[in-house]
């Protein structure tokens, strides 16, 4: 008697759905500065159309991170993947799903809005017809299309923040990183940035990890992730974190996860 063929297509790993694969997966990742460790066995994830705050102090190990994800620093332990990406096997795969805005400026001041945004295109290998339109539509959505050909150095502090969101996106990736970005904004300039970065989730999509030390940063709403002295010490979304911390505000929850004896502050 002839034996039934094998039913192969019971035996073949399930493709995983795009839209349950997290924008930035961080597994197990540790790193030291020498004796010094700046992060200890971090693991969050970040999804898709989200957004998710990092809250730490200085030191914490916020930008130590920034710099793993992006490449900045080679990992030594754990695994970082972008939309299930490796950043350490296809980094190239990864990256181009991923925009950053780094604290500290990094937009030339002696160059125009438009030709920072142009120089930015080549570096990802984009047309000069292509980037021009898509800096034209970018300097529009952020309401400095009449700056265009002004230098760098003429805005204020919180046009350039915008101008380094418009560059982070011009290759429009699908995960965005923002390490401090309204440090030294004004009240206004730093409303302005954090309702332009929620609208990028709510109208495309994108996911968001917003590294801050400013509660009011942080909406309910919002996935949390708690890092100090290099651990993550909660995780989940921000009315979880609070609940569970026993408090009845982040900055009081904050306090009790972490020991600390001041908080960060509330504002500018």
């Amino acid at each position: 008697m002839t034996s039934p063929a094998p039913v192969t297509e019971a035996l073949e790993t399930p493709r995983p759905d795009p839209a349950a694969v997290p924008a930035l997966s961080i597994d197990g990742v540790s790193h030291a500065y020498g004796p010094r460790r700046a992060l200890m066995d971090v693991s969050f994830k970040v999804q898709a159309a989200s957004f998710t705050a990092l809250l730490g102090l200085n030191g914490a190990g916020k930008s130590t991170l920034f710099s793993l994800v992006t490449r900045l620093f080679g990992i030594q332990s754990g695994r970082v993947s972008i939309f299930g990406h490796d950043i350490g096997k296809s980094s190239g795969e990864a990256l181009r799903l991923l925009g950053v805005v780094f604290q500290p400026r990094t937009v030339d001041l002696d160059l125009s809005l438009t030709q920072n945004l142009l120089y930015h295109a080549a570096l990802h290998g984009i047309g000069r017809r292509e980037a021009t339109a898509r800096s034209v539509e970018l300097l529009g959505r952020i309401g400095l299309s009449d700056r265009a050909g002004s230098k760098v150095r003429d805005l204020s502090g919180g046009q350039m923040r915008r101008l380094e969101i418009a560059r982070a996106l011009l290759h429009r990736p699908r995960l965005l990183l923002l390490d401090e970005p309204t440090v030294g904004l004004d009240v206004k300039a730093r409303a302005d940035i954090i309702s332009h970065v929620r609208q990028l989730v709510t109208e495309q999509g994108i996911g968001v990890l917003w590294a801050t030390h400013l509660f009011d940063e942080i909406m309910p709403g919002d996935d949390l992730v708690v890092l100090h002295q290099g651990k993550v010490l909660a995780q989940g979304p921000m009315s979880r974190v609070v609940t569970e911390a026993g408090a009845q505000d982040v900055n009081t929850a904050f306090m009790r996860l972490t020991g600390a004896q001041t908080m960060p502050g509330g504002g500018a």
